[in-house]
């Protein structure tokens, strides 16, 4: 909140104190309306999805029980079993059989055809008893094949070559025959419902939502059309959305029972009562706005000018003006009085505070370009002294020959010593003027001292404090090599890892003790310009140091050693506080 503007946070207050809780209050009223309306519409939604399912089983069942008498009675698998001599001895025999009670019973039926079948081939087929090879292909037969099941309920649609029909949409009931084993033949019965009257029966109730019986997309029938006795079964399509469901099998067929909830009483509520909410809405609403609206002047208009006061400062705070418009003697008006009265005042303190500031930070540069200034003037040059013994006794004893070649030499090692006019140099050029070193070295030294340098590709591209490497490489030969009897060997490696440059130092020189190795890791871990005082290690003592500045602190310089077997410098670098030459 501390960052949001005044008028900002009037405006929150507003809207989380007055709007929020309006609408919140509105919305949990609707909400429980909406909530029991719903519940109200479910339940009757799945009463009536009840009184459906039931109506229909009876329909179904109703279909079934003649069936059953069927199943058991004995005459009607010896009839159709039988082979027949003749047309005349089949008709004969089914004119007998018609007449018989139980049949005129069975067979006949208002609401429902029920028909014979089997493929007896001296059963001529019409009326009652029809032959199954006459039903080839018929969606019926084919789910019968598929099933099973000792009864099944199948719908299925005439085709356009049973032209006689008036009805194509079928509802049946199939029956296997063979609750008796010692008959051949191969028997069915099948009833089919009344598909018209089932609908006209499902039309007369009314109910007072649109409801759906459907066969997976398969519409049955509905109260919203699909209803044509003579065309396809439609189908309900993937997109549909119902309030209600109620899945059941019935003998094998999976139905659904879906009704759709058109009606929206909470929205018709509402709409009813549109005139009395939106003025309800306006006054809750007008009036707050209004008082917010002189609210947020009285408070906006005067910080925004404050504001703009402090915005004109940007960097100097010699731009700070008084300002000539207070009126209000709230808090905001005491505030824009003791800005003038703060604005005379930092104008009298600017001459001193803040010049006098400028002053020392001025002083303060000065004295770190002397302290660098002294960094650099403290390298040690001993070794210089040492190379030109070494030309003069090699000049007397060998002749002029040899001496042109290390005063080449000589010349590098001390044009790098005296150019100070960039401190940083770049890798590549620092080896070599460590190799021109190592090499007068060896001049001195003999077959005491051997050397090997080892740089793995694209390092010698980084820039670093100059004679940095060429220090701890001089420790290495002054303390190795010198007080060494036998060879001396001096390895210098430089590699790259994990986002680090490291140089390692090894001399297989005397070593040094163990407490003289931790306090040497001591003074360089807490390098200051105070230790270059103290005499002995002065030369990586400052190379740590120029590193440590050149690196905000973040290189570390360790030393390891042995007494009697060598030491050996590990610097480790940042290489994102080393520069990159592109070369």
């Amino acid at each position: 909140m501390d960052d949001l503007t005044v008028r900002s946070k009037l405006i929150v207050l507003f809207v989380f104190c007055v709007l929020l809780p309006l609408f919140v209050t509105d919305g949990v009223i609707l909400s429980i309306i909406s909530s029991d309306e719903q519940a109200a519409r479910q339940t009757e939604m799945k009463n009536l999805a009840s009184a459906i399912e039931a109506d229909f089983r009876n329909t179904v069942e109703g279909a079934v029980r003649p069936t059953t008498n069927l199943f058991i009675n004995r005459e009607i698998y010896e009839f159709m079993d039988r082979e027949y001599e003749s047309s005349v001895d089949y008709y004969t025999a089914r004119y007998e059989l018609l007449n018989e009670p139980f049949a005129k019973i069975l067979l006949s039926s208002s609401d429902m055809l029920m028909t014979m079948y089997t493929d007896n081939p001296t059963i001529v087929s019409g009326g009652t008893f029809v032959s199954i090879m006459s039903q080839e292909g018929e969606e019926w037969l084919k789910a019968v094949n598929e099933n099973d099941r000792d009864v099944i309920l199948e719908s299925y649609y005439m085709g356009d070559d049973h032209m006689t029909e008036t009805v194509r949409k079928r509802l049946a009931v199939v029956r296997r025959l063979d609750h008796y084993k010692d008959f051949t033949h191969r028997m069915l019965v099948k009833v089919d419902i009344d598909y018209s009257k089932l609908v006209r029966r499902f039309n007369d109730m009314h109910y007072s939502m649109p409801v759906y019986i459907c066969e997976g997309d398969r519409i049955l029938y509905s109260t919203e059309g699909y209803t044509d006795l003579i065309t396809p079964f439609a189908n309900l399509g993937r997109n549909a959305d119902f309030a209600y469901e109620n899945d059941f099998e019935l003998y094998g067929l999976k139905l659904r029972i879906l009704v759709s909830d058109s009606e929206r009483d909470v929205f018709d509520l509402i709409k009813r009562h549109f005139p009395l909410l939106i003025l309800l809405l306006s006054v809750n609403i007008l009036l707050p706005s209004v008082l917010m609206y002189m609210i947020n002047i009285s408070f906006t208009d005067r910080l925004r000018t404050l504001s703009s006061s402090f915005d004109n400062v940007n960097n100097d705070m010699s731009s700070l003006e008084e300002i000539s418009d207070i009126h209000g003697r709230d808090e905001i008006g005491s505030l824009m009085r003791n800005y003038n009265r703060m604005v005379v005042r930092l104008k009298e303190l600017i001459r001193t505070v803040y010049e006098e500031r400028l002053r020392k930070q001025e002083i303060d540069i000065e004295r770190q370009q002397a302290e660098l200034l002294a960094l650099h003037s403290q390298i040690n040059p001993h070794f210089l002294f040492n190379v030109l013994e070494s030309i003069r006794m090699h000049s007397i004893i060998k002749g002029e020959g040899e001496t042109a070649d290390m005063i080449e030499r000589l010349a590098i090692l001390q044009r790098q010593n005296v150019d100070w006019s960039d401190d940083q140099v770049r890798l590549k050029e620092e080896l070599k003027f460590v190799e021109a070193y190592l090499e007068l070295q060896k001049y001195r030294f003999g077959d005491k001292l051997s050397y090997n340098i080892s740089v793995r590709n694209g390092c010698e591209n980084y820039y670093m404090p100059r004679l940095t490497l060429e220090t701890f490489v001089e420790n290495a030969c002054v303390h190795g090599a010198e007080n060494k009897a036998g060879t001396t060997y001096i390895y210098i490696r430089v590699y790259e890892q994990d986002d680090r440059l490291y140089m390692e130092v090894e001399d297989t020189g005397d070593g040094m003790a163990d407490e003289a190795v931790e306090e040497l890791n001591e003074r360089l871990r807490s390098c200051t310009i105070d230790e270059l005082k103290k005499g002995d290690h002065i030369g990586m003592i400052n190379a740590c140091l120029r590193l440590k500045m050149h690196t905000n602190n973040r290189a570390s310089v360790q030393v390891e050693s042995e007494k009697g077997v060598g030491t050996t410098i590990f610097i480790s670098i940042p290489v994102d506080t080393l520069a990159v030459s592109v070369q």
